[in-house]
């Protein structure tokens, strides 16, 4: 076989095309006798070019696996020896690489059954030797060692942890300092251990050092491997980074910076800025890197793009604007917001368009983040983006309509005070000549006017006129947008939208027809835009024509489009709202639509890369693999259809709001509603779990009202209760998102409010403790981060979640009764916590508003609480915040008025 295998692989390199095709063919038919593997491995060693060995040590690596168990001691033995002679004595780097990767797939099978006890000590020694192959291919053989047999390796890691430092500052070999790069980036996707981690943080100087080698030696892709590392270390819960996070940080903003480098590294290195300030908020904060970061970041939003083939996603403007967002949201607003606005305010009058375009759009990114201060400066920032939007420059204008409707969204209420002055300037930049501008007006018009009321009825006829012409006369584009515009007026308008809604209605009929993939996305803002009318006008105007639009609702779920049908809930929910007990000659269409929705595959896609990298040089086909082959595919990347996760939490969502509507009708399908909320106040996406803990509070609403109880909750409502119970007390410890746990406590509040002791005396324990949990901020959503030991007193006020928990307070005075008073002293000290004048005064007033609660429900036992509150609430008085005081005179009046003479003193 030898000879002939030889004649083979020397026709297999030939370039004329027929002779490769019939040397495949052949080679396939001898690759399923286990001789093979001898042959191959004689060519491996032996073989006059490179080229043969190369492909002789390719091909031993995809048929040892099936072959390995067939072969006998002694033939596995000479193969070992073979394997390490080779790699030793062999001068060519890719047949050196190629003979690594067959010790990698042999030692899968070897090591772990004591058949190797060699290989290790081996590779020990060759990572010693003088030659620089022989130490660059031991790290090569470690990295792809970690691969196959990871485990094996941990008893030695302190071990390889020095020979990877060693290796790192190898000052004779550039090549081996590569390696050993490759290596720790190997390395570190295995280890798991707090310990083994750290290990892999003390080689950190070590690594910036070599990437910025490769950097200067133009080996960007293997500088790219440093920011890999540095991702599987910043998203480590365990204070893994300590100090070394300046240096990374220094790096990655250096990197970040360097226009001459590829798109793709820069974008790794801003990434890992991004990471960072998710995951180790209080580490930059403690090392003072916020404003650092920023006077990188802002100024790369000006950086104008490289050429039309540049991809828009890892453009350094687009991701400096997801840092900035990032960093707005995770981190102390009073840090990010002044540095953010210093910079929009010089840059909105430079006279290169870029940075104008860059100082709205700036704003308008933190705007989610830094709302509250926002909120104070918003005659400032709302100057400088109103005189953007009449720039001569259209990306100026765009950029400054974006800003407007960021502003709308995460602004309000204050926001629409100015509608005198803003609602004017948007109209006009709907006409503007640039589609582009005209889009994200629409947009800045439709947030804008959703927290409207009748302050926008003057505007309504204007406003009306363009957007009607509009959806006439405009691209597919802009008629979703003004779809969306049209729909925030009309619910903002309320029954004075009646004179449009027929003909609104009328045009929406031509939408709900189209079935071509490229008019389905204009398809469901038609259905959505038909759900929201219908919430205006009410259902004595609606009932009497909504069928044909119905039918035309449950007809697009014919057709593939997960965002149609994530709108056509919306619209049912909507619909029901309005119908109530007349939506359920509906259910029987529309439930097991959204059952179907909620039962979903998520679309969890795995990217498998299997290739080792030499397949590409020859051009293989099926010569490389065959059904006896198992080697271990790499995973590359998992991906989620995000459109299906938005149609869970919609179709969720609908069947709470059907339960809720129509009540008795909706008892056949109470089973199968449970068993899906169940499952998905557990699912991994936290959109899917926040619209679950919604539902099941309806759900238990329309229990209650189906299975009314006499003096004890019916066996029905007790069900789900349980349920209910369960569920809530779980997520407000263990899950990770706090908008789903504040969501918990609100719904929990709610609840206890409505319910008598009776009905949750069993609950009341671990309700109690939970609460604690929070107040004492140590439940799962609270430990995001644990690399720092910044003062708690540097923590901002979390609105989203603390208010809601302080919620949870007064509900229990209510439903307690006199049993409340040993749940406030255990509450009392975490409560005051946040009183503490080094606190924001955000939880100073939140703590006063929870206390006037707590007093007036409670009663005359407040009195014992008096001496320790009245000197906060007396404070707070005086107190600069109009809330603030407000908030202390409500407590002062309940207090007195219930703590009697104690509060009078």
């Amino acid at each position: 076989m030898a000879q002939s295998l030889e004649l083979l692989l020397i026709q297999f390199l030939m370039p004329d095309n027929d002779a490769r095709r019939q040397a495949e063919e052949q080679i396939k038919r001898l690759a399923k006798d286990p001789h093979v593997i001898p042959a191959l491995l004689q060519h491996m060693r032996t073989a006059k070019t490179a080229n043969v060995r190369q492909l002789s040590a390719v091909l031993l690596r995809k048929k040892i696996t099936g072959h390995w168990m067939k072969l006998s001691p002694q033939v596995k033995d000479s193969v070992k020896s073979a394997l390490m002679e080779s790699i030793t004595v062999e001068h060519s780097p890719p047949v050196r690489r190629a003979s690594a990767n067959v010790v990698s797939v042999v030692a899968k099978y070897a090591v772990p059954a004591g058949e190797w006890p060699e290989l290790l000590p081996f590779l020990f020694q060759c990572s010693q030797s003088p030659q620089e192959d022989h130490r660059e291919v031991a790290l090569i053989l470690f990295s792809s060692l970690t691969e196959t047999i990871g485990e094996m390796f941990r008893p030695h890691l302190a071990t390889l942890q020095s020979l990877f430092l060693k290796s790192l500052q190898d000052e004779t070999s550039t090549r081996v300092r590569i390696a050993a790069l490759k290596a720790v980036g190997s390395f570190v996707e295995f280890v798991h251990d707090r310990d083994e981690v750290v290990m892999v943080r003390e080689l950190i100087p070590s690594i910036l050092n070599v990437s910025r080698q490769c950097l200067a030696n133009g080996d960007e892709e293997v500088a790219v491997i440093a920011f890999e590392i540095f991702d599987e270390l910043v998203e480590s819960p365990a204070p893994l980074l300590g100090s070394f996070v300046v240096s990374i940080v220094q790096f990655s903003l250096e990197v970040s910076s360097s226009e001459n480098l590829e798109t793709n590294t820069r974008h790794q290195a801003i990434q890992i800025i991004s990471w960072l300030a998710k995951y180790k908020p209080k580490s930059l904060v403690k090392h003072k890197l916020v404003v650092p970061i920023l006077q990188v970041m802002c100024p790369l939003l000006a950086e104008a793009s490289h050429g039309d083939d540049d991809d828009d996603d890892l453009s350094a403007d687009r991701a400096a604007a997801e840092v900035i967002d990032t960093m707005a949201v995770n981190l102390p607003r009073k840090l990010v917001f002044p540095p953010v606005l210093e910079f929009a305010s010089i840059g909105y009058q430079n006279p290169n368009p870029k940075y104008r375009e860059a100082s709205v759009m700036a704003l308008g990114v933190v705007s989610e983040g830094c709302f509250e201060l926002m909120k104070n400066k918003l005659e400032d920032v709302l100057r400088i983006v109103l005189e953007a939007l009449k720039d001569p420059e259209q990306l100026v204008r765009g950029a400054a309509s974006f800003a407007l409707g960021q502003f709308a969204e995460h602004l309000q209420p204050e926001i629409v005070t100015y509608y005198e002055s803003v609602l004017p300037c948007i109209l006009n930049s709907i006409g503007d000549a640039s589609e582009e501008v005209q889009e994200k007006s629409y947009y800045a018009l439709a947030a804008f006017c959703e927290n409207m009321g009748e302050e926008i009825l003057p505007f309504l006829g204007p406003l009306m006129g363009r957007l009607l012409e509009a959806l006439q006369n405009n691209s597919r584009n802009l008629q979703e947008t003004c779809m969306s515009a049209i729909g925030s007026v009309a619910a903002a308008a309320e029954q004075a939208f009646i004179p449009y809604a027929e003909k609104v209605l009328e045009m929406m009929k031509n939408f709900l027809v189209l079935i071509q993939d490229e008019d389905l996305r204009a398809r469901a803002r038609a259905i959505e835009l038909v759900g929201i009318v219908a919430m205006a006008v009410g259902r004595a105007r609606m009932e009497p024509i909504l069928p044909p639009f119905i039918e035309a609702a449950i007809s697009g779920f014919t057709l593939d489009f997960s965002e149609l049908r994530e709108y056509t809930h919306g619209f049912f929910s909507n619909i029901a709202e309005i119908m109530n007990g007349g939506f359920s000659q509906y259910l029987p269409h529309v439930v097991p639509l959204a059952f179907s929705s909620c039962n979903l595959d998520d679309g969890s896609a795995v990217d498998i890369d299997e290739s080792d990298g030499d397949e590409s040089v020859y051009g293989f086909g099926e010569v490389s693999t065959d059904d006896e082959a198992h080697d271990e595919r790499r995973v590359r990347n998992i991906s989620i259809r995000t459109g299906v996760l938005d149609e869970k939490a919609a179709a969720t969502q609908a069947l709470g709001l059907f339960a809720l509507h129509t009540k008795s009708s909706f008892i056949p399908y109470f089973e199968e509603t449970m068993k899906i909320l169940t499952k998905h106040a557990g699912y991994f996406h936290e959109d899917v779990r926040l619209q679950a803990i919604i539902a099941l509070k309806n759900v238990l609403i329309a229990t209650e009202s189906v299975f009314p109880g006499s003096n004890e909750l019916s066996a029905e409502s007790k069900h789900v209760l349980d349920t209910l119970m369960n569920i809530y007390i779980r997520t407000m410890n263990e899950d990770d998102d706090k908008e789903v746990v504040a969501q918990t406590c609100t719904n929990l509040a709610e609840i206890i409010k409505s319910s008598t002791y009776v009905a949750i005396e069993s609950y009341v324990p671990r309700l109690v403790e939970s609460t604690l949990v929070l107040l004492r901020e140590e439940s799962a959503c609270q430990q995001l981060e644990s690399d720092s030991d910044v003062d708690e007193n540097d923590a901002e006020h979390d609105e989203v979640l603390m208010d809601a928990v302080s919620d949870l307070l007064p509900a229990f005075a209510r439903c307690l009764v006199y049993r409340f008073e040993p749940v406030l002293d255990r509450f009392f000290q975490p409560l005051m916590k946040f009183a503490k004048a080094s606190r924001p005064s955000e939880d100073r007033t939140m703590v006063v508003a929870c206390l006037a609660e707590v007093a007036q429900e409670m009663g005359g036992p407040i009195a014992k609480y008096i001496d320790k509150l009245m000197p906060l609430v007396l404070k707070e008085l005086s107190s600069s915040e109009a809330t603030n005081r407000r908030n202390a005179a409500f407590c002062v009046g309940e207090l007195c008025k219930n703590g009697g003479e104690a509060a009078l003193s």
